[in-house]
C-alpha cells in the first residue's frame, strides 16, 4: 500500500529519453549546489583510480542521515537519473525536506572510470544485443560495491579501492540512519533487498512496481545463498552467507567476489539498507507462478549445461590469446575474472539440481529467470571479451590469432543474440517508471528507517 504523500511525490518524476552519463550526473549536482547554496553543498569525498574527483551533494538539515550512492556497478545507470531527481526535489521543495526529515548525502556516481566504459549504450537504440556488445563490468576486486574489508573464516580482503575508501569514510562520517546503493538488473521482474527483516515495509515495496504495471520477480533469486523474506523481497546478499553456502557444496569462496559489501560495512552503525533491483526490459512471465509443465531439476540442469558451454567457449578463446595480448585492458582483466566465475556458477547449478525436492514441477517464472540468466551471461561476457580483443586490435596488436578468435567469437555472439531475441521479445521499460520505483523505494525505506 502506498500512502497519499508518496503517491503524489511519484508524480514529480519527469520523462527521460536516455540514460545520463557521468558528466551529466556530476554536472547536475554541481548546478544544484550553485543554485541552492542555503540548503546544499557539494564536497569532494575521494578520488577515482584514474584521478577523477568523487563528489557528494549534501542537502538539508534533518536529524536523520541518508546516504544514496549511484552507479555502484558501472553497467547500472538507472540510479544516475534517480540521484539527480532526488537531489532536485530535496533542493527545491522545503516542505518535502521537512516532511522526510533527513540530511541527504548523494553521490551521483561512485565509479566514474567504469561507468564511462558503458556510455556507448546509454543513448540510441536500446536492445539486449547492443547492450551486451558495449557492456563492461569490472573484475571482482575492482567492483566498488564488493571491495569493503572482509575477515570471515579463512577469507580475508583488505585491498580496498580508492572509491570504496571514499564510501567507507562517508558512512563513518555521517553514521547513516538509512542507506541505499542504486542498482539494477537487466531482465525479469522487480525485486528488493533489505538489510534486516522489516515486514511492515513490504506492502509499500511490492505496491511500487504494480503501480507501473511491472511484475514482481517470482523466479530464481540471484544466488542460492539468498534468504527469501516475501515475494520479491530478500535479505541482503552478503559475503558471509555466500561463503557458508559455497562451503556447504564443496566450493571455494575465492573467485566469487572479493570482499564485503557496503551494507555489511554499515552494519556497525545500525544502518537500515534497502536496495531495489530493476529490469531494463519488460517480461510479464517473471511474475507468473503457474506450473510450467517441466521438472524443476531439469530446468536447473539445462541452465548448468548452457553455462558450462559458455564457460568453455570463453575459456578456449582466452587461452588462445593470453600469450599474445599486451594491454591488460579493463575488459581483459574482467574477462579473466568472469570466465572462471561462469564455470563455477555452472558447477553450482549442476550440484543444486540434485538437491532433495527439486523433482517438483517448475513455475513459469522459474523457467523464465533461468533462461534469462543464460542469455544475460552469454551477451555480457561474450561481448566483454570481444571488447578485450578489439582493444588489442585497436592499439595495433591485431595478431593473426587475435583477429581469428575475434571473428569466430563475433559469429557466436551474433547467434546467441538471435537466440535471446527469439526466446522473448524485449520491450524496454520507460525510464520514468524505473526512476519512479527507485525514487519511491528511497522515500519509503528512509521513512520506515526512522520509525
Amino acid at each position: 500500500m502506498l500512502n497519499e504523500d508518496l503517491t503524489h511525490e511519484l508524480e514529480t518524476v519527469p520523462d527521460f529519453d536516455r540514460f545520463a552519463g557521468v558528466d551529466e550526473v556530476v554536472g547536475e549536482l554541481a548546478r544544484l549546489a550553485e543554485r541552492h547554496p542555503s540548503v546544499a553543498v557539494l564536497r569532494r569525498i575521494g578520488t577515482s583510480r584514474l584521478g577523477e574527483p568523487l563528489l557528494c551533494l549534501t542537502v538539508g538539515d534533518g536529524p536523520a542521515q541518508g546516504v544514496v550512492v549511484g552507479m555502484p556497478h558501472p553497467n547500472e545507470p538507472i540510479g544516475g537519473l534517480t540521484a539527480m531527481h532526488l537531489a532536485r526535489r530535496m533542493c527545491e521543495d522545503a516542505a518535502l525536506r521537512r516532511s522526510v526529515g533527513y540530511t541527504w548525502h548523494i553521490v551521483g556516481c561512485i565509479d566514474p572510470d567504469g561507468t564511462r566504459l558503458n556510455e556507448a549504450w546509454f543513448t540510441g537504440e536500446f536492445t539486449p544485443c547492443r547492450y551486451g556488445r558495449n557492456f563492461y563490468r569490472p573484475a571482482g576486486d575492482e567492483q566498488v560495491e564488493w571491495t569493503f574489508p572482509l575477515a570471515y573464516k579463512d577469507a580475508y580482503f583488505d585491498r580496498v579501492l580508492p572509491e570504496t575508501l571514499a564510501w567507507m569514510r562517508l558512512i563513518d562520517d555521517v553514521r547513516p540512519t538509512f542507506m541505499t546503493s542504486l542498482h539494477n538488473s537487466e531482465r525479469g521482474g522487480v525485486f528488493y533487498y533489505v538489510s534486516r527483516p522489516e515486514p511492515a515495509l513490504h506492502p509499500a515495496l511490492k505496491a511500487l512496481p504494480l503501480r507501473y504495471g511491472l511484475p514482481l520477480h517470482l523466479g530464481e533469486p540471484e544466488h542460492p545463498s539468498v534468504r527469501r523474506l516475501d515475494d520479491a523481497i530478500y535479505l541482503m546478499l552478503n559475503a558471509r552467507a555466500l561463503y557458508d553456502y559455497l562451503e556447504s557444496i564443496g566450493q571455494k569462496f575465492d573467485g566469487q567476489i572479493a570482499g564485503a559489501s557496503s551494507t555489511e560495512y554499515a552494519e556497525r552503525h545500525g544502518t537500515f539498507v534497502t536496495i531495489v533491483e530493476l529490469p531494463y526490459w519488460r517480461d510479464d512471465a517473471a511474475g507468473d507462478h503457474s506450473p510450467a509443465g517441466v521438472p524443476y531439476a531439469r530446468v536447473v540442469r539445462d541452465t548448468a549445461a548452457d553455462l558450462a558451454e559458455l564457460a568453455a567457449v570463453l575459456r578456449c578463446t582466452l587461452d588462445a590469446v593470453l600469450g599474445e595480448v599486451v594491454s591488460n585492458s579493463p575488459f581483459l582483466r574482467a574477462s579473466r575474472f568472469f570466465v572462471p566465475l561462469v564455470a563455477d556458477v555452472a558447477e553450482s547449478e549442476r550440484i543444486r539440481a540434485r538437491e532433495p525436492g527439486n523433482d517438483r514441477e517448475a513455475t513459469v517464472a522459474e523457467v523464465r529467470s533461468s533462461r534469462d540468466l543464460v542469455h544475460t551471461y552469454r551477451l555480457r561476457y561474450t561481448g566483454m571479451l570481444l571488447r578485450a580483443l578489439e582493444a588489442e586490435i585497436g592499439i595495433g596488436n591485431g595478431t593473426p590469432t587475435i583477429r581469428a578468435r575475434h571473428r569466430v567469437l563475433e559469429e557466436i555472439y551474433t547467434a546467441w543474440a538471435a537466440a535471446a531475441t527469439a526466446d522473448t521479445t524485449p520491450e524496454p521499460i520507460p525510464l520514468r517508471d524505473l526512476v519512479a520505483i527507485q525514487y519511491g523505494t528511497i522515500l519509503a525505506g528512509a521513512r520506515h528507517a526512522k520509525t
